[in-house]
């Protein structure tokens, strides 16, 4: 009881407003504050991405209460962790012209079937002078709906804390050892992928995938009754990273997912990850060191089997990375910066 209350009370203390040195380059606020319970990939990439300017030189900040140079929009819907929104930013560029707004766009409304999402994004993109899409798959789904390919913007895929997120110490698969799969999710939206996974559930329990095992960690619909998975509740950061080392392949059937960070989770562990051919944005960050699929998931997880050496050593050579995520940002960061001649006198 005690440790869960001091768990709590670090997750709701008051954060700093202002992260970085007193002295800063320069001066980014970003419209989304981190916080330490479960908040999906928007959470892991922010905090990385605060930590990496803050340990260049830069000053993070979650309000717009003082002169900055960077505006970073994050999701335009205010509330919550989210402290202003594109009516702010608007205001504020009236009064400051020269500080630069970076939209991030991570979301569309294919990945839940939801109809506002577009529409919200289009929207907030009007007070953007540079937009960041997560993957090239949703940079061209905006772009045939309302997105001018003709602005500046440039696609940035995203990646886990590699200190978290490694292959070292990870179980390797060799003939005769059990195949693990192993996927993880925090929804349990029926997009991510459930059909597949139960069909799997399925084939190993009917023993027409023989010697394999699946691993299913984080949220599931409710009616889902595994029949020979072996399932982990919601799980994060090292213990998640743990778990993941423990498996093989990673098996992910999300479809029309923009930039999921579940597949790159376990890519940074060393897994060659088996995907599916709509997965979205999964498909660029896979498609190197992985097996596609559509409709005979088993033939793609037969195949994993039999190039796994091959695979794995794709993977490891050039893994996703939130360490090359961060640099790009902050080459992003700097440019815009320095075009308005921001920085020490």
């Amino acid at each position: 009881m005690l440790a869960s209350i001091k768990q709590a009370l670090r997750r709701w203390a008051p954060r700093p407003r202002v992260v970085g040195p007193a002295v800063p380059l320069a001066s980014v606020a970003i419209n989304m504050r981190p916080t330490t319970s479960s908040w999906g990939g928007g959470n892991q990439w922010l905090a990385q991405i605060v930590r990496y300017l803050a340990a260049r030189g830069y000053a993070v900040r979650f309000d717009l209460a003082a002169p900055v140079d960077v505006i970073v929009i994050v999701d335009p819907r205010v509330g919550g962790l989210i402290g202003f929104g594109p009516d702010e930013i608007l205001a504020y560029r009236q009064r400051f012209p020269a500080a630069h707004c970076v939209h991030r766009i991570n979301e569309c409304d294919a990945r839940k079937g939801t109809h506002i999402v577009d529409r919200l994004l289009a929207e907030a993109n009007r007070v953007a002078d540079f937009t960041v899409f997560v993957s090239e798959w949703l940079r061209d789904y905006h772009a045939s709906r309302w997105f001018d390919g003709g602005r500046p913007h440039v696609v940035v895929t995203n990646g886990a804390d590699p200190a978290i997120f490694h292959p070292l110490g990870a179980d390797m698969w060799a003939p005769g050892k059990p195949l693990r799969l192993v996927t993880h999710h925090w929804s349990d939206n029926r997009n991510k992928g459930f059909d597949v996974y139960e069909e799997v559930d399925r084939l190993i329990a009917d023993g027409k995938l023989p010697d394999t095992e699946l691993w299913v960690i984080g949220r599931w619909p409710k009616e889902i009754s595994w029949r020979a998975a072996r399932t982990h509740g919601p799980t994060a950061g090292a213990a998640l990273g743990a778990l993941l080392r423990r498996c093989h392949v990673y098996l992910t059937a999300s479809r029309f997912d923009p930039g999921p960070m579940h597949p790159i989770e376990g890519a940074q562990c060393g897994l060659p990850v088996v995907y599916h051919e709509d997965g979205g944005g999964a498909v660029e960050i896979s498609r190197r060191h992985g097996i596609a699929f559509r409709d005979d998931v088993r033939s793609a997880i037969d195949e994993a089997r039999a190039r796994y050496g091959e695979l794995r050593a794709r993977v490891l050579d050039d893994p996703p990375s939130g360490d090359r995520m961060c640099v790009e940002y902050g080459r992003l960061v700097q440019r815009l910066c320095a075009s308005n001649g921001t920085g020490p006198s």
